[in-house]
């Protein structure tokens, strides 16, 4: 059974209190046990976008959808024709000052795990290799015929061999790799199918919107949570439930939710406090309290 994707929310009633002190957020990471949720506010000072936030582009652009996908060889066409561009974006993208922040926190034993909602691969490029990643990482391709994974790469050069003529200019990146790119354009680009058995049809190893997350990975989230005294949300507004969910779990088994974000969030109400600064800022700041060196 496939979720109806929640795009949006809309916040009711009065704003909860914001700020932007850190020092419950230096206490509370002090104390170690601390599990870290991270959204793709985090991302964007990587040059990457995030889908709500001020600049957010879901204001201008609606992401591929699951059913979409395996529906439609139109719509797999738009997706890897416009992917096919915005991976370039994404795979020379770099680890910023924030994820820096996470990893250097994870290693000296003040976080007990990651779990990220993003799809780029930039906590594990800044060193946290164990991060869990909610949503799988654009740097893997599933066959969903045979079910065989392979890395991005190779597609990509299988996907330049096809299309050696393809000269579409991306006019501007989206958080999940996707690209606007002319009707016109798309039409001209060439699909290609599993390299194992030849015939399947590829997707990214990533949940779409719509799509389950796997059910093993919830599982080994919901552990990590168990298993900490605090959950630390980062760059999220927790509107898909996907992550909101870890959150209100936290809440209701009584662990300490600190979130720092630009703007409200759907989980706020079950937040001791909510911070309102960027992330490059605020976690250098943590991590500068806490006497931890980013390298």
């Amino acid at each position: 059974m496939r979720t109806r994707p929640t795009l949006s929310w809309t916040a009711t009633g009065a704003p909860l209190p914001r700020t932007t002190d850190l020092d419950e957020v230096v206490e509370t990471v002090a104390r170690g046990r601390v599990v870290v949720l991270s959204g793709a506010g985090l991302s964007t000072e990587s040059g990457i976008p995030d889908y709500r936030g001020e600049e957010g582009s879901l204001r201008r652009h609606t992401p591929m959808t699951y059913e979409e996908f395996v529906g439609s060889p139109a719509g797999r066409r738009r997706y890897w024709a416009r992917s096919h561009l915005g991976w370039r974006t994404i795979a020379r993208a770099a680890p910023n000052a924030g994820h820096r922040a996470v990893s250097a926190l994870r290693a000296s034993g003040h976080l007990s795990g990651i779990i990220t909602q993003n799809v780029d691969g930039l906590h594990q490029a800044a060193g946290a290799p164990d991060a869990v990643e909610l949503h799988g990482s654009l740097d893997r391709v599933i066959c969903l015929d045979c079910g065989g994974t392979s890395p991005r790469e190779d597609l990509d050069r299988r996907l330049r061999a096809a299309n050696p003529a393809f000269e579409g200019t991306a006019t501007r990146i989206n958080p999940d790799g996707d690209v606007e790119l002319a009707a016109d354009v798309v039409a001209t680009f060439h699909l290609v199918a599993c390299g194992a058995c030849r015939t399947g049809v590829l997707k990214p190893d990533v949940v779409f919107f719509g799509e389950n997350v796997p059910r093993a990975r919830v599982e080994r989230c919901y552990r990590l949570v168990d298993e900490a005294d605090a959950v630390l949300v980062l760059g999220s507004s927790l509107t898909v439930m996907s992550g909101l969910r870890f959150v209100r779990h936290a809440a209701k088994e009584g662990k300490r939710v600190l979130i720092v974000n630009r703007g409200e969030t759907r989980g706020d109400a079950c937040a001791a406090v909510r911070v309102d600064l960027p992330l490059g800022q605020a976690l250098t700041e943590l991590t500068e309290r806490l006497g931890v060196a980013t390298g």
